[in-house]
């Protein structure tokens, strides 16, 4: 008998499961992720969930892990203060593919260097430039390198990397080592990503292999990557970027596991975000563009997974415009008031009460601070270093916290850097004030629910006349926005072009009215016509509403609330590597390696060289990664052209994928 622990570290919980030979899930647990140390609710969920089964720690074969906190930080924009070294491209190309956006205010540094097309010095690299911005900006929590292409000859990027290294001895994100595909900006992106998630991936991983170790459990650890595969937790913290979407994708892979659905789509509901992916012929779709995730395309290969800031803890927003009101919810995800309640209940009670006894409503009525331990200050500004000091180590409400309008826009830096968390009302408390829920503090949501209905709509009139038409009103936005993004998905994916974009064709007035079985002069309908897989803990809360709003068959399937931690479990060790020969003279063909181009005088030649290579590199990685029994599987995809009646070698993408089981969950 194998026993295989999987594990995933969502925003608001921590799963954990046990599955024997394979098979069967034998056991399930949930603890509150705790975000001060992940080690604690890691631990707790192991701990209950090697109770519930009855298992000692020593008797599980393989552990792995999924995660949700490199896809929530990049939707909530929170990370470590990076810095980008740009080689090669023009000052202006930081706008393209939205660089600034990614940088959030980071700095950046643009130097002459890079190579050509063909892998040739297009500029001598500017090292003299590296070494003075290096010598003037501290506080660099990791750094980005792109070099203009830096995919035909790495060269630069690597001798920049080394250079940073000694000087500062901060790590460093060189983009040709995550993707070997032309588009320069973009892949600046993604290394600007990797640098900022290297601090937080690393602290949750190494906090979760410490969890392990303390329960007593020896087995390796492994990391579920966004395309569903798995990696080894050490390949994790090289390239955290790859583990963007890892949480969803395990859940389509979880998904997949209990249904053995062919075709459908699957919707996990988390406390930040809402996922949703198409399941074909049996298998997940692979974005081909790269998984694009909080408003960024990356060059990370991952599931075709559409992420939302929609979830069971989203921030409620109040809409006081117009006569009729409602509100709106996400993409912040904040600390629901019960559960910040449940955790100081004196301190929320307090300022709760205080709040409700005023006569009018205040702008920061039951929203909360507190500051997130031993996460990194460097570089912060000084008004944001006074928030800190009176915020201390206290839970503290915001309209006591905060004395200007500008300390509102320090306290925002703060959160984006993760070093303070706040509360508010959610759809949580919501479901709490419904008899939903029960798991935190009821009576702390129905106060907080009554404080926000006291706000005043357009006409005078309160958002709502008591706590429980306010929770109605924020389910009912649930349920509006869950299935607008569905539609969005399915009118996305549909292989008819309807000349609209998807976002336009879910909201529009002849979908909408379709949906609400209209009936004039034209009869009009209009429903999902795939079946939906609702998961995540909340999902039997939200989604049946959800099913009869898009008039499909929902499945809610048993452990539905725990199938990110099953995919963590179920998935392959997989690896993908692809390179490039080219032609750069008649005659001769090139191919690019990280060590630098090397020609040779074949195009058989060339390519079987390349795809040696890359077969060792991806049987490599799998092997390091715990992979036994691997299979490689590769492709060409050669492009020619006729000239004067002969055909003409032009390139050649080299693909290489090798997979095998962890030879550990083999016994």
């Amino acid at each position: 008998m194998v026993l295989s622990l999987g594990v995933d570290t969502g925003g608001t919980y921590t799963d954990a499961v046990l599955i024997r030979d394979e098979t069967e899930v034998i056991a399930s647990a949930k603890s509150l992720t705790t975000r001060t140390d992940l080690a604690i609710g890691v631990g707790k969920a192991i701990q209950a969930v090697l109770e519930n089964a009855a298992v000692a720690p020593a008797d599980i074969a393989m552990a792995s892990l999924s995660t949700t906190l490199a896809t929530n930080a990049l939707v909530e924009g929170q990370g470590g203060r990076v810095a980008l070294i740009y080689i090669g491209f023009r000052e202006s190309d930081l706008d393209k593919h939205g660089l600034h956006d990614a940088l959030k205010g980071d700095p950046a540094l643009v130097i002459s260097g890079g190579h050509n097309h063909a892998g040739g010095v297009a500029a001598e690299l500017d090292l003299d430039a590296l070494k003075e911005f290096l010598g003037t900006h501290e506080g660099i929590s990791g750094f980005a390198v792109a070099a203009q292409f830096a995919t035909r000859n790495p060269a630069h990027e690597l001798e920049v990397a080394k250079v940073i290294s000694e000087v500062t001895g901060a790590p460093v994100t060189c983009s040709h080592q995550l993707s070997s595909k032309l588009n320069g900006p973009k892949r600046a992106v993604t290394a600007v990503l990797n640098a900022r998630l290297i601090g937080m991936i690393d602290r949750l991983i190494g906090r979760a292999q410490d969890a392990l170790r303390d329960i007593g459990i020896d087995a390796p650890m492994m990391v579920v990557r966004g395309d569903g595969a798995l990696m080894s937790a050490e390949q994790a913290r090289e390239r955290p970027i790859e583990t963007i979407l890892s949480g969803p994708a395990a859940s389509i892979v979880g998904a997949r596991w209990l249904t053995n659905v062919e075709d459908a789509l699957v919707s996990d509901i988390g406390g930040t975000t809402t996922d949703i992916a198409l399941i074909r012929n049996g298998k997940p779709m692979i974005d081909p563009d790269g998984a694009q995730v909080g408003g960024f395309r990356t060059m990370v290969e991952a599931v075709a997974m559409r992420t939302h800031g929609l979830g069971g803890d989203s921030q409620v927003h109040p809409v006081t415009e117009g006569l009729g009101g409602g509100v709106t919810l996400g993409p912040r995800r904040v600390l629901p008031v019960s559960l910040i309640a449940a955790e100081a209940p004196e301190a929320v009670h307090a300022a709760l009460d205080e709040q409700l006894r005023s006569t009018a409503p205040g702008e920061h009525d039951a929203r909360f601070a507190r500051r997130v331990p031993n996460v990194p200050t460097d570089g912060i500004d000084a008004r944001a270093e006074t928030l800190l000091k009176r915020l201390g180590d206290d839970v503290i409400a915001l309209n006591k916290l905060l004395q200007t309008r500008l300390e509102s826009s320090a306290l925002t830096r703060l959160v984006d850097r993760g070093i303070v968390q706040v509360s508010g009302v959610t759809p949580s408390d919501a479901s709490h004030v419904l008899g939903r829920l029960d798991t935190w503090d009821a009576d702390a949501a129905q106060k907080g629910l009554e404080l926000f209905s006291r706000k005043r709509i357009g006409s005078g009139a309160r958002l709502a006349t008591t706590p429980e038409e306010m929770a109605q009103k924020i389910i009912d936005q649930m349920t509006e926005q869950t299935a607008l993004t569905l539609l969005e998905t399915a009118f996305a994916e549909d292989d008819e072009d309807f000349g609209l974009p998807a976002a336009v064709l879910a909201k529009h007035v002849l979908t909408q009215r379709g949906l609400a079985n209209h009936r004039g002069l034209l009869a009009l309908d209009a429903a999902l016509n795939v079946e939906v897989v609702g998961l995540g803990a909340s999902a039997s809360s939200y989604y049946p509403a959800v099913g009869e709003r898009l008039h499909c068959q929902m499945r809610l399937p048993e452990h539905a609330g725990v199938a990110n931690a099953v995919g963590a479990v179920v998935g392959r060790v997989t690896f993908r590597r692809s390179g490039t020969v080219t032609s750069p003279a008649e005659g001769k063909f090139r191919v690019h390696l990280e060590t630098g181009p090397q020609d040779y005088n074949e195009a058989e030649k060339a390519m079987t060289v390349l795809e040696d290579h890359l077969r060792t590199v991806s049987k490599d990685a799998a092997k390091a990664a715990g992979a036994d029994d691997i299979n490689i599987v590769s492709e060409r995809d050669i492009r020619s052209a006729q000239v004067e009646g002969q055909n003409v070698f032009i390139e050649c993408t080299v693909m290489v994928e090798a997979s095998g089981r962890p030879r550990v969950a083999l016994g």
